[in-house]
């Protein structure tokens, strides 16, 4: 694959703009019959799009924060799907940037550069909990691993060139092994079926006895014993993507109410759009949409300041930051995407309109880790200065 290079946070956000209102055209209707975004992925990473974190010295943007969730946030307003499929991506090139050798950095990010793409294969069923990770890394000949183990939710994988592996040495250390997608005993399943983010593929990764030479296998438990940003970008690409449904939803709900619905017949008025209970619905609306975006732009400028800073101290700030729009911007993100058939009357209940698909992406994608634990690390925070754990979820 030939991928084009961006050069700059501009080009970027023009970019991501531009591919977000071609994506919106066809998003109902590939969540409808639950077609997956192949030829979108396609045109995504060929755009340059998913090399834009690459640093600078290696010929990539290296766009700050508040562009890379920007991006999300566009590509989330036309499709939740979409956008949901990269955030691994993103992820998984920071444990590069972080913890890979000068070889590895130079081979992966080349590889990111010609448009390849990461999935993820982290999350287990079945455990005591989230990071109960039972894949192990076994040692294998002539110094390299063999991977052995199910992993579940493994949104994007089935679209990767490349599936980073969460697992364990011998020794329990957390690790990630870069596995190309055709390996040997890797077999990716196609087998979710969540009511929302129909597309997402975010299925089934089995590893039997796969091979891995060692130098595609990286140190993740050193990414915790310093402070780190690696929490704190994932989760503000997650609320990015929340940020984004809900200000889709809002949207899709005004211009139905400005094309399709009819006033309610006490109002005197002759259009919804003239409906006074209506105008004070989308105001309140519209109030949560922005504040989640404002907390979006607070939170990623404070990541920013941090990786330009990074000490316990502007971690902690920038985690803070990300928790506050992470619990704002779910909220907003199930009640707009709710409200929707509030304002637009019964009409947009009916199944064939696929309105729904943006509350059930909402409702979907807010489940990834529970907001109540991130009010609970800001309330610490703020009462007695307690700087929230160093787990990768914050």
């Amino acid at each position: 694959m030939t991928a084009h290079v961006i050069a700059d946070d501009a080009e970027a956000l023009a970019v991501a703009a531009s591919l977000a209102e071609e994506f919106r055209a066809g998003a109902s209707a590939r969540d409808a019959e639950r077609r997956l975004p192949r030829q979108e992925l396609d045109r995504l990473s060929a755009s340059g799009l998913l090399a834009v974190t690459v640093p600078a010295g290696h010929g990539g943007a290296d766009v700050g924060a508040p562009t890379l969730a920007e991006i999300f946030r566009l590509l989330a307003s036309a499709d939740a799907s979409l956008s949901q499929i990269p955030q691994s991506h993103f992820a998984y090139v920071n444990v590069i940037r972080r913890q890979g050798t000068d070889e590895q950095r130079k081979f992966f990010f080349a590889e990111l550069l010609a448009g390849r793409r990461f999935g993820n294969a982290q999350s287990e069923a079945g455990t005591k909990h989230v990071q109960d990770i039972r894949t192990r890394l076994h040692p294998g000949p002539a110094g390299s691993y063999v991977l052995d183990g199910v992993k579940h939710y493994s949104t994007g994988a089935l679209f990767a060139d490349w599936i980073p592996v969460l697992a364990r040495a011998e020794d329990d250390k957390l690790h990630v092994a870069y596995v190309p997608s055709n390996a040997p005993g890797l077999t990716v399943i196609d087998d979710w079926d969540g009511l929302g983010q129909r597309t997402t593929a975010s299925g089934t990764v089995r590893l039997e006895g796969v091979e891995v030479p060692a130098d595609r296998v990286l140190p993740h438990h050193l990414t915790f014993e310093g402070p780190q940003l690696h929490g704190a970008v994932a989760q503000l690409l997650h609320a990015a993507i929340d940020a984004g449904i809900a200000g889709g939803a809002l949207a899709e709900a005004a211009e139905f109410v400005r094309t399709k619905s009819r006033p309610w017949f006490e109002s005197g008025v002759e259009t919804a759009a003239e409906d006074p209970l209506l105008i004070q619905r989308f105001g309140e609306l519209a109030i949560q949409v922005r504040a989640s975006e404002a907390l979006l732009r607070e939170a990623a400028r404070a990541v920013e300041a941090a990786r330009t800073d990074l000490t316990d101290d502007s971690a902690a700030e920038a985690s803070i930051a990300v928790a506050a729009v992470k619990v704002s911007a779910a909220q907003a993100a199930v009640e707009v995407a709710s409200a929707l058939f509030e304002v637009s009357g019964t009409r947009s209940a009916l199944n064939s309109l696929n309105l729904h698909r943006h509350w059930r992406d909402a409702r979907t994608h807010t489940l990834h880790d529970p907001t109540r634990w991130k009010i609970q690390h800001i309330g610490r925070y703020v009462l007695n200065g307690t700087r929230p754990p160093r787990h990768g979820l914050l």
